[in-house]
């Protein structure tokens, strides 16, 4: 067996819930994917994808068009089938703490 070493990273919760779920349903163990990864820097020699700083808009429905917004709907039924889906607590707590609004 090859020697290995650890790597240890902070990720929040939510998002390594998500991500177990998914790789889950692939049969890829966490270390593995984590594994994959890294292989894939190296070999692009950088990151495996694009990175880019995009400029987040707060949905609104008034500023959708009828395709925009049936995307949208279709992205959320997505993420209900696939299992993506947060509690309103979470959420709750989660715009008490970004936006300082408490329920």
């Amino acid at each position: 067996m090859a020697k290995t070493t650890s790597i240890f990273a902070r990720v929040e919760p939510e998002i390594k819930e998500q991500a177990e779920m998914v790789l889950n349903k692939l049969g890829i163990p966490m270390s593995s994917a984590v594994n994959i990864f890294l292989r894939q820097v190296v070999i692009q020699n950088g990151l495996p994808f694009d990175v880019k700083i995009t400029h987040n808009k707060t949905l609104a429905f008034e500023d959708l068009t009828t395709e925009e917004f049936h995307y949208e709907i279709e992205k959320g039924f997505s993420d209900l089938r696939s299992g993506r889906v947060v509690s309103a607590e979470k959420v709750a707590e989660r715009i008490t703490k970004e936006y300082g609004h408490e329920f």
